[in-house]
């Protein structure tokens, strides 16, 4: 499995990531294992959690994805071969149970990483990551800004302090971003720099043929900062596997199952995805196997975060890294791109 460097790290992390966030909802312990023995078998040393997992977050499972991986990791033995990332939630909606509703301040995330710790059964997380800003910014689908000069939110500068005393007492290794913007990196790097704190490694947020947006603000950022891209969604949801075209709810699929990710199920989206499918059976490609490889393919990112419900699907999603799209084939996407245009952001 080819191996890309994180950020400025000492570390290699493989091309393909085992994303998790389904453990403890859709997929029971046993098929938590079963995952986690076939990818690093496959050459897979970087697994990506969260305190939050698994989705949809209730408080009935909160924590369970971690446990999963907590109990693998004890059984296996393979602890200082992997590459262990995980995530501190930020507030939000229906997250009381989370702390009486997560922040991002200095005991809220130094809590939250003693629970992940003891959860994954380990004294260290190679890869920690604030999940989502602790401000009323641009994510998760939102594109535009209204500033509020009134809003109450945690400095950057009390996060990152605390993301370091975490760093310095040896109980995270290196730090990372997720759902962030260009002011946001650009934030946390200039505070790192003038404070001699942690640098972020890398920034974990969407990325596929149907939600291009890194590519605008964030990508030369990637590339200048060496804070490479963690790439999450990249089958959007699971819909650039054609399984929903045509009015189809596959049953036990997860747009099927929760009506919370609808992100991807605009007109727009299922055209998109319909060209993306001909294209990819036009060059008798899987259409999971050509978002995947084109999404492996991008300088910008360091490793693509995939998931499975079921080991058909794990296999063929870990099989893309073997995948390189002709220049034909990466021209058409290009056309395709051009005509639906971030359709699903």
């Amino acid at each position: 499995m080819q191996t890309r460097k994180l950020g400025k790290t000492d570390l290699d992390v493989t091309l393909i990531c085992l994303g998790t966030m389904t453990w403890g909802e859709q997929n029971t312990e046993k098929e938590a294992f079963e995952q986690l023995d076939y990818a690093v078998n496959e050459g897979i040393n970087f697994i990506d959690a969260a305190e939050m997992y698994p989705v949809p977050p209730r408080a009935e499972t909160q924590g369970l994805t971690e446990t999963y991986l907590g109990n693998w990791l004890s059984s296996r033995g393979k602890r200082d071969d992997l590459v262990i990332a995980s995530k501190v939630a930020g507030p939000g909606n229906g997250l009381k149970y989370l702390r009486n509703g997560p922040r991002l301040t200095r005991d809220h995330i130094l809590e939250a990483c003693d629970a992940s710790l003891k959860r994954l059964q380990t004294d260290y997380i190679d890869l920690y990551q604030v999940h989502w800003p602790d401000r009323s910014t641009n994510f998760f689908g939102k594109l535009g800004y209204e500033h509020n000069p009134e809003e109450s939110f945690t400095p950057i500068e009390e996060t990152l302090e605390a993301l370091d005393e975490l760093v310095r007492s040896g109980k995270v290794r290196h730090i990372g971003l997720s759902n962030e913007t260009p002011w946001g990196t650009m934030e946390y790097l200039r505070l790192a720099g003038e404070k001699g704190w942690p640098r972020v490694a890398s920034i974990q947020n969407p990325y596929n043929l149907l939600n291009r947006s890194f590519e605008v603000g964030m990508a030369e950022i990637a590339h200048r900062e060496q804070a490479g891209l963690l790439a999450y969604s990249p089958l959007a949801f699971g819909m650039l596997s054609g399984k929903y075209l045509g009015g189809k709810w596959p049953e036990k699929a997860r747009m099927t199952l929760y009506e919370r990710f609808s992100r991807y199920t605009s007109g727009r989206g299922m055209d998109a995805t319909r060209a993306y499918v001909d294209l990819a059976q036009q060059h008798e490609l899987s259409p999971v196997q050509m978002a995947l490889a084109y999404v492996n393919s991008r300088s910008f990112v360091t490793s693509n975060i995939i998931g499975a419900t079921s080991m058909e699907q794990l296999r063929e999603n870990i099989g893309s890294a073997q995948v390189t799209l002709s220049p034909e084939v990466l021209e058409a996407i290009e056309s395709i791109h051009q005509e639906f245009t971030y359709p699903c952001p």
